[in-house]
């Protein structure tokens, strides 16, 4: 990611968001940092600076559209964008979602993923293209989720699998005009997320981990990046089941 100097990351206060950071984190490389919990944000940045990185942080909720137009809009060229803020929610006893939980995993994971992306599009496009045609470059944050349709956790399984279908489809057009689009669909991350989760979480993997591997993919532009590859196979696989049969499974 050498030709990365200028990232914008939500959701960087733990967890990817954390990781993504500190990877990018290099004397020269400068970054735009948002979350919710300031003192978190901080004590990422704190590492950051610590590698040589120059970093901008923004106590900012990603549903606000405006303001996180206005915050991307301000931090001038952009190299990358990561869209990595989310929000799970499980149905531990099989139950429905309630509407509060429901429309909040919609809004932050579906809608806070456009308040990013559409106006890091836009900005972008403006942007004149380096040696390579590439005026910039935008990864959002799906998950293997997208490919199945959980009965425990309907809306984060429904957020992602719109998040994932929008981005690969919006994709091609969007490198026409210079702009690298790649969604990421990873499985179990051990992150503040998945730490109450009370079952077998195959695959599970560190965040430092997992943002190289993003990292990796968004540098060889890829559209779709989906790791660990056989749970994305197993996901897949299982989505192909008839809505009678997911409808008795649940997540071990």
């Amino acid at each position: 990611m050498d030709n990365i100097r200028t990232s914008l990351i939500t959701g960087a206060s733990s967890g990817i968001g954390a990781a993504l950071a500190q990877a990018l984190a290099r004397p020269g490389a400068t970054l735009h940092l948002s979350g919710r919990d300031k003192t978190r944000l901080d004590m990422v940045a704190a590492s950051c600076r610590d590698h040589g990185a120059a970093v901008e942080c923004r106590v900012l909720d990603v549903c606000q559209a405006v303001a996180m137009a206005d915050w991307i809009g301000a931090a001038g060229q952009l190299d990358l964008v990561i869209a990595n803020a989310g929000i799970a929610g499980r149905s531990p006893d099989g139950g429905p979602e309630n509407a509060t939980q429901t429309r909040a995993i919609f809004e932050v994971n579906l809608g806070g993923v456009l308040n990013t992306v559409l106006p890091a599009r836009e900005l972008m496009a403006m942007q004149s293209p380096g040696a390579d045609g590439i005026r910039g470059r935008i990864a959002v944050i799906a998950s293997i989720a997208a490919f199945i349709a959980a009965p425990d956790s309907p809306a984060y399984c429904a957020s992602k699998a719109a998040v994932d279908r929008w981005m690969v489809a919006t994709a091609p057009a969007a490198r026409r005009n210079g702009i690298v689009l790649t969604s990421v669909c990873p499985g179990f991350i051990s992150t503040a997320m998945t730490a109450g989760y009370q079952f077998t979480m195959p695959g599970l993997m560190d965040p430092d981990r997992a943002a190289r591997i993003i990292l990796c993919g968004v540098a060889a532009g890829r559209t779709r990046v989906v790791f660990p590859w056989w749970m994305g196979l197993a996901a897949r696989a299982a989505g192909l089941l008839p809505p009678r049969v997911m409808g008795v499974l649940r997540r071990p």
